[in-house]
């Protein structure tokens, strides 16, 4: 066996310099060639330059996804979805009272007719009657009268203090039509 070292050189590039150098040790032979590949990874990072298309990619992309989302659109629909809901509550309300009492809507024991001109539903503190219809359907067929999400008017406190910003009219055939002003559709209105 030989006991002498073996020696190895080896060649290095260290800022554009090439170095020899002999290396008799196996670990620093492995260490000296690792250490020229970290030279090289560290001076090799991303420019000023990419960054700022990375982030301009990024930012174009964000602004297709938010016009594509459109959460202004949504939420107006998100709330035409609650007059919707909201109208049919108030006439499916009005027609459980009818049916009730054999096909008249009836307040408190007293026989009362339906409108047959639009007739906002409110109480009657701000003018006509007509349109005054919470004690007629709070709190036996509806828990509450049902109001404009968006309107800053629209409000139920009590029977005597609301307004639905809604519209409940009787035609000449005897159906019933409640109706709203929505954001997207202009008029959301059933009839039955």
């Amino acid at each position: 066996m030989n006991n002498r070292k073996t020696r190895i050189q080896v060649s290095i590039r260290i800022r554009e310099r090439k170095i020899k150098c002999i290396i008799r040790d196996p670990v620093r032979l492995f260490h000296a060639r690792h250490m020229n590949h970290i030279q090289h990874m560290r001076n090799k990072a991303f420019t000023l330059i990419e960054v700022l298309v990375v982030i301009g990619i990024i930012a174009v992309l964000a602004a297709i996804v938010l016009v594509a989302v459109n959460p202004a659109r949504q939420f107006k629909l998100a709330r035409d979805s609650q007059r919707v809901s909201n109208v049919n509550a108030l006439l499916n309300a009005i027609h459980q009272n009818m049916a009730e009492h054999r096909g008249i809507f009836t307040c408190n024991g007293v026989a009362r007719t339906i409108p047959t001109n639009t007739t906002r539903v409110r109480d009657s503190s701000v003018g006509s009657s007509e349109g005054d219809i919470a004690s007629c359907i709070v709190p036996d067929y509806i828990s509450s009268v049902p109001f404009d999400p968006l309107l800053a008017d629209a409000h139920f406190n009590s029977t005597t203090d609301y307004n639905s910003e809604y519209e409940i009219f009787k035609d000449v055939n005897g159906r019933i039509t409640a109706s709203s002003t929505g954001e997207l559709t202009p008029t959301i209105s059933v009839t039955r």
